[in-house]
C-alpha cells in the first residue's frame, strides 16, 4: 500500500480548474454533493464503509446525508454505531490498518472531543511510529448560525491542525465539498473533513459531472483583486465574497482566497496574495484566539512582512461558548457586514 502519511509538502499555487472528468456541470446543494461523493466512492471501492450514529436504515443520519445507503450497500458497509465516539474511532483505526477505508460521521463536530485520544494519540501517530497507514475520514458537521447552542455549533478545527499526522480540510462550495471528500477517502492518512452546516441546504453550486478530485493542500482563488486580501474558509469564504461585492461598489477591489485545506496549508497561495495586495484580513467562524488565522498571520509576518502596507487583521468568533440566543449568536459570529466594515477600515489604513 502506498503511504504518504508524513508527507506534508506543499502543492503548487492555485489551480483554477479542478480537472473534472467532464465539462458538464449540474447544480446541486452542498449536502447533496457530500452524499454523492460518498455514494460514488462506495460503488467504486468495496473497502469504503460508513460508521456513525443513526446513519443507517430509513433515518440516514441527523442531516439525512446517508439516507437510502443501507438499502444499496447493506448493513455491513453502513454501520450504526452506539454513542461512543472514542470506541468507534478506535475500531475504525484498526479497520484502516487492516486495509479498509472507514468514513465516520460525527453527528455534530462538537462530539468529536470524546474521541480525541483515539484521533491524536493513535490514528495520527501510526505512520510516524511504524509506517502504518490509517486511511480513514471523519466527517464533522461544524459551525453555527443555526441557533443550536453551544453543544451543536462549535468549530474545533484548530485542535486537529495542531496534531501532527492529521490532514484537515474545510470546503466552502458544493464542488469542493464533493472533490475534497473523494480526495480524503482516497488519501492514506487520517483526514478530518469539516462540513459547514449553514451551507448544507442553503448553498447551491455547479458541480462537475463524472469523477474528479480536488487536491488536498491547494487553496482556491475565489475572487481576484488588487487592493486587499481576505483569506478564509468554509462558510466564511462565502461571507467574504459577499463582503467583497459590497467593497467593489465602494471602489475597493478585494481578493478572496479560500484555503479549503487547513493542514497542509497552501503557503504559496497565502504568500502570493499577501505580497500582491499588501493588506490582509483573515476570517474564520471559530474562536479568534489561537485559531487557524493566527498561524496564517504568523506565516505572512515571517515570510512577507516587507510587502505589507498595513497590520494584518483577524476576525473570528468571540472567546465564549456559542450562544443559543439569536441576537447573542449574531454578535458572536462574523458575517458579511462585519467583514465589510473591517475590510473598509483596512483599505483606508
Amino acid at each position: 500500500m502506498t503511504n504518504v502519511g508524513s508527507n506534508f509538502g506543499f502543492a503548487d499555487p492555485i489551480d483554477e480548474s479542478i480537472a473534472p472528468a467532464s465539462e458538464e456541470r449540474r447544480e446541486m446543494t452542498y449536502i447533496a454533493a457530500i452524499s454523492e461523493a460518498l455514494r460514488e466512492e462506495m460503488r467504486r471501492d468495496p473497502n469504503v464503509l460508513l460508521m456513525g450514529e443513526d446513519i443507517g436504515g430509513d433515518f440516514g443520519g441527523a442531516f439525512k446525508v446517508t439516507k437510502g445507503f443501507t438499502e444499496e450497500f447493506g448493513e455491513y458497509r453502513v454501520q450504526n454505531m452506539p454513542m461512543t465516539e472514542l470506541s468507534f474511532v478506535g475500531a475504525a483505526t484498526g479497520m484502516a490498518l487492516m486495509g479498509l477505508r472507514p468514513v465516520m460521521e460525527m453527528q455534530f463536530a462538537d462530539f468529536i472531543s470524546t474521541a480525541f485520544d483515539s484521533i491524536v494519540q493513535y490514528a495520527a501517530t501510526n505512520y510516524y511510529r511504524w509506517r502504518g497507514a490509517v486511511p480513514w475520514v471523519i466527517r464533522a458537521p461544524a459551525d453555527g448560525g443555526l441557533r443550536s447552542g453551544p453543544y451543536h455549533s462549535q468549530n474545533p478545527e484548530a485542535w486537529f491542525v495542531h496534531a501532527p499526522g492529521l490532514k484537515v480540510v474545510a470546503p466552502g462550495t458544493p464542488a469542493d465539498a464533493k472533490g475534497l471528500l473523494i480526495a480524503a477517502i482516497r488519501d492514506n492518512n487520517p483526514v478530518i473533513y469539516f462540513e459547514s452546516k449553514p451551507l448544507y441546504r442553503a448553498m447551491k453550486g455547479h458541480v462537475p459531472a463524472g469523477e474528479y478530485v480536488v487536491p488536498i493542500g491547494k487553496a482556491r482563488l475565489a475572487r481576484k483583486g488588487n487592493d486587499l486580501s481576505i483569506i478564509s474558509y468554509g462558510a466564511m469564504a462565502n461571507e467574504a465574497l459577499r463582503a467583497a461585492e459590497r467593497l467593489a461598489a465602494a471602489g475597493i477591489d478585494a481578493e478572496v482566497l479560500d484555503l479549503r485545506t487547513l493542514k497542509p496549508l497552501d503557503t504559496e497561495a497565502i504568500l502570493d496574495t499577501a505580497r500582491k495586495t499588501g493588506k490582509v484580513l483573515i476570517v474564520h467562524a471559530a474562536n479568534r484566539l489561537a485559531g487557524v488565522g493566527a498561524e496564517v498571520a504568523a506565516l505572512i509576518t515571517d515570510e512577507a512582512f516587507e510587502w505589507l502596507d498595513a497590520p494584518i487583521r483577524r476576525m473570528g468568533g468571540l472567546d465564549v461558548p456559542v450562544p443559543f440566543s439569536p441576537p447573542l449568536e449574531d454578535a458572536y459570529r462574523p458575517n458579511a457586514d462585519k467583514i465589510y466594515q473591517t475590510a473598509l477600515a483596512l483599505a483606508q489604513f
